[in-house]
């Protein structure tokens, strides 16, 4: 079965990855400072961290087996993209001074891809078209 990616995807992404990542220090931050009682049982402290942790994993295991198999999906196409497009990306990135003042691509029913300022220019700020059409950035 094959999925298209979408930009929701890809909007999740940071997310997913920052929760995978934090998941293998979770044991650590589980672990309570306070000595366990005179029989050597976890406290309830303790015990509540770990139930805590434990819950947490539970609720975030779908989380990553849908990362993994995002990541194993996209992976080869994604590595195809950066090998292509990286230096041109990369080019793109040093002339542009604010992503902020920039709306989320936009891809066109034709396969264009369009990246609007949220607020235009000012009238004499205009970038010039070249003979093309084409507006260099």
């Amino acid at each position: 079965m094959t999925h298209a990616l979408s930009f929701s995807s890809l909007r999740r992404l940071p997310r997913v990855l920052g929760l995978a990542l934090m998941l293998p220090a979770l044991p650590v931050l589980a672990q309570d400072q306070t000595t366990p009682d005179s029989d050597g049982a976890p406290s309830l402290m303790e015990r509540g961290a770990e139930l805590f942790f434990e819950g947490l994993r539970r609720e975030m295991e779908p989380t990553l087996e849908e990362a993994a198999r995002l990541f194993a999906e996209i992976g080869p196409s994604m590595r195809s993209f950066l090998t292509e497009m990286g230096p041109a990306l990369a080019e793109i990135a040093d002339q542009v001074e604010d992503w902020s003042v920039y709306e989320m691509p936009e891809i066109l029913p034709n396969g264009d891809i369009i990246i609007r300022r949220k607020e235009p220019l000012p009238e004499g700020e205009a970038p010039k078209a070249d003979e093309d059409g084409s507006i260099e950035l």
